[in-house]
């Protein structure tokens, strides 16, 4: 008989640590003196009472480690429970948000998706916008463990050749997540705190740069105005770009400069592939900047940089409407957002590792077309793919694709035009933040979309944050009779 108790114990640790966070923003409106802290006090008490309830009743069926269909639950519950709870500061106070916008909201924060409904941010207590901060921040760094530790385990999209990178957790799933997590959480807050530091440097106030650094190293792209990176030009946008990139990179090549190895960073293929790809999109929308936009040069080169940046890796802060560039870079944004950052970053999308895998195995191909007796064999970071990577690549890109395409139907069922829908779809599966068009673009925001639409956006959220085969495969009858 399948045994809930470790998943709900799991659960409800978190959702005490999700409570706990919450006294945060409390401080924040008690020493603005607004009036706001009792919705955090509020939203304290119910979340911390929840989870300690729900981690007591189910503490005395805690094993040693996770089933594999138990830890196929974990994954998919933890993203969905923690919104429920997320959203209620959203509801109890300002903005007063629906059940609907409130929930899309906090599902976005945790899945550092960055999608938002709220408009007047300028406006909203600091508590608020510190908490939206905060729930990025805390995705963020539960995404890194989750590709560390659990998807390798499942198997899914192509993870498990990551299995044996830094930590042998096969079989020990929930022990070994705590030593790694902790490891990882150094490096998470070390690099939080330059990004803060940094931000102070180039003119943002302490609250500016506490929010934009939580955001920033989640790569969520959540920001404290509407006019996201907009409010600021210059400077700000090259530390942005620096800090979305490091934040882009595995985490685990940081615990090992820490461990005094730096050698596989630099001997990265992911990385090195990773960087190229940015470097040739910025230097080729510099170009077009300059050519057909008239821009200067160090002008173009930031506006290219900080967009592509935010984009590539998923953060989804924009300083400029970049459709107003021209056709060329709105349809280039379109697609650089479904390529993603590095396997075990707080970055989302497809990743790269997928398309070097991709690419190996076809040209492999080419090559048996060309030399039919010959042996060609895909390979990644110079070892040989097997066979059970590359169909879970494959896998991931089709159902990527089938995904995005029954999403749009859906949407455009629902009554948005072509281009809201098919965006929109792209950007929840991949977790990027803005789509196109005049709504949902990088100028506007998800407010105006009917509830429904909101909905399947959230639930897209959430099954891209855990690369589309956990969650479809809990969906599957087999999988519960296994």
């Amino acid at each position: 008989m399948f045994d809930i108790r470790p998943v709900g114990y799991v659960i409800g640790l978190l959702l005490t640590c999700l409570g706990g966070f919450m006294l945060l923003p409390l401080g924040m409106d008690l020493m603005e003196a607004n009036g706001h802290w009792p919705i955090f006090l509020e939203s304290a008490v119910i979340t911390l009472l929840s989870g300690g309830l729900m981690a007591l009743a189910c503490s005395n069926g805690v094993g040693e480690g996770l089933t594999l269909r138990q830890t196929f639950l974990l994954t998919t519950g933890v993203w969905l429970t923690l919104p429920i709870f997320g959203a209620l500061p959203f509801m109890l106070g300002p903005p007063h948000a629906s059940w609907t916008d409130a929930y899309f909201e906090a599902i976005s924060g945790l899945t550092t998706t960055g999608s938002t409904v709220f408009s007047g941010l300028d406006d909203l207590p600091k508590g608020i916008l510190l908490w939206r901060s905060i729930l990025q921040w805390t995705g963020g760094i539960g995404i890194i463990v989750v590709a560390m530790v659990f998807l390798p385990e499942l198997r899914v999209g192509g993870m498990q050749v990551f299995r044996s990178e830094a930590f042998d957790t096969l079989g020990k799933i929930l022990p070994r997540a705590g030593e790694i997590a902790s490891r990882i959480s150094v490096c998470y807050v070390t690099l939080t705190f330059a990004c803060y530091l940094s931000y102070l440097a180039v003119g943002m106030d302490s609250f500016e740069a506490i929010n934009h650094a939580l955001t920033t190293l989640s790569t969520g792209g959540f920001s404290t105005y509407d006019a996201s990176f907009g409010r600021f030009q210059g400077p700000a946008e090259y530390v942005a770009s620096v800090f979305m990139i490091l934040a882009s990179l595995p985490f685990v090549r940081y615990v090992q400069i820490l461990a005094g190895t730096a050698r596989p960073f630099y001997r990265d293929t992911q990385i090195r592939a990773f960087l190229l790809v940015i470097s040739a999109l910025v230097l080729v929308l510099t170009i077009y900047r300059i050519i057909v936009n008239g821009d200067h040069f160090e002008h173009g080169l930031r506006e290219g940089l900080f967009n592509v940046t935010s984009i590539i890796t998923g953060t989804g802060y924009a300083s400029v409407d970049y459709q107003l560039w021209g056709p060329m870079p709105g349809v280039l944004f379109f697609f650089i957002g479904l390529v993603g950052g590095c396997a075990g970053s707080t970055c989302c999308s497809i990743k790269i590792f997928r398309y070097q895998i991709l690419f190996s195995a076809i040209r492999a191909q080419i090559r048996r077309l060309h030399s039919p007796s010959g042996i060609f064999i895909p390979r990644f970071d110079g070892r040989p793919v097997t066979e059970d990577v590359l169909s879970s690549v494959m896998a991931f890109f089709s159902l990527f694709v089938v995904s995005v395409g029954v999403l749009s139907v859906l949407l455009g069922m629902t009554g948005l035009d072509f281009v809201t829908s098919v965006s929109g779809a792209a950007t929840a599966l991949a977790n990027i933040g803005p789509g196109l068009g005049s709504e949902i673009g990088p100028a506007g925001n998800f407010a105006n979309l009917n509830p429904m639409a909101k909905w399947l956006l959230a639930i897209a959220m959430l099954v891209g944050r855990l690369e589309l085969l956990v969650v479809y495969a809990l969906l599957t009858v087999s999988f519960w009779r296994s």
